[in-house]
């Protein structure tokens, strides 16, 4: 198999208490890789979880986390051994990161996922991850934050309040400890590569809204042919409801870092609940962020998704 050519090498590095761009350093591409790149609570786990049924052509519940390495990640030990955990895979390997596409090194044969949700609901979502931390997993952020010279404090309390999070999740201070991680920039450094035919932009809304639909699409870029006879379990196998009874199964790791485990972190996997929890004026702050920071196309498409924005490879920049 031919060794993949680079387009470019990352150019900017985003360092948090939690991830590392400079992680991916050592990457080894193959032609056949896929890279799920998502900013946080953006339906990661639903993606790996539909990458990983088309790929090994099956229903059957697997533990994503062991499957797909999630490379920037710095809560799991030295990268030493989360590389060489990927480059003993032999199967069709689908590696996450939650890094902005332009700190992550770009390949025309590796394939890239992107998967986007409507900022205000991936904020109540992050609110919900950060505040269910077990004392244990808090423990582990803050050593790494304390012996980080760039940090050198224990990570941040988290709000309980949902409006004051979101209030800080707009100026970019979601705990984090990287703006070059944020929300914001996320989006803008995929939406600025929307025209690649190796980059794919799903949407968290149109996989609620029609998910049989969304799935064929993402198996016809991956160029996975399923029988027709496993279509409709493995359509019922990737619903909310299925993958919440399954939780411990598919992210066992769960339950050392959430309180009520993968309960906690598969939540409710709903959207519109900012309705309820922001205030006003706040709503309008996202408003004009959006305005300020986003392009028009980008922004209906990030609020909406394809089926009502449409697709972005047919979008203008």
């Amino acid at each position: 198999m031919a060794v993949p050519r680079l387009v470019r090498s990352a150019s900017t590095k985003v360092r948090s208490r939690i991830m590392d761009s400079t992680r991916w350093d050592g990457y080894h591409p193959r032609a056949d890789d896929v890279i799920i790149a998502t900013y946080p609570k953006c339906g990661t786990t639903w993606m790996q979880r539909i990458v990983s049924m088309l790929i090994f052509a099956t229903d059957e519940t697997m533990p994503v986390l062991s499957l797909s390495p999630w490379l920037d990640a710095r809560i799991f030990g030295p990268i030493e051994g989360m590389m060489a955990a990927a480059e003993a895979q032999t199967h069709r390997r689908f590696l996450k990161s939650h890094m902005p596409l332009d700190a992550l090194p770009l390949y025309d044969e590796v394939k890239y996922i992107h998967v986007a949700r409507d900022g205000r609901d991936a904020a109540m979502s992050l609110h919900n991850h950060f505040l269910n931390f077990t004392e244990g997993a808090r423990a582990m952020i803050s050593e790494i934050s304390l012996n980080d010279p760039k940090f050198g404090d224990p990570l941040p309390p988290t709000p309980s309040d949902p409006a004051i999070f979101f209030q800080e999740w707009i100026n970019e201070d979601d705990g984090h400890g990287d703006a070059r991680g944020s929300f914001f920039n996320v989006e803008n450094s995929f939406w600025r590569e929307h025209h690649r035919p190796n980059i794919l932009h799903v949407h968290y809304g149109d996989l609620k809204a029609d998910r049989e639909g969304e799935i064929k699409r993402i198996a016809k870029f991956l160029e996975i042919d399923l029988p027709d006879t496993l279509w409709p379990r493995a359509i019922e196998a990737v619903g909310f409801d299925a993958m919440k009874r399954q939780g411990d199964e598919l992210i066992p790791e769960a339950k050392m870092l959430w309180q009520e485990g993968s309960s906690s972190f598969l939540n409710k996997g709903t959207n519109g609940r900012w309705r309820d929890a922001v205030r006003a004026d706040d709503l309008k702050r996202y408003d004009e962020k959006v305005k300020a920071e986003f392009s028009p196309p980008l922004a209906r498409w990030v609020e909406h998704g394809r089926l009502v924005a449409g697709d972005p490879k047919q979008l203008p920049d």
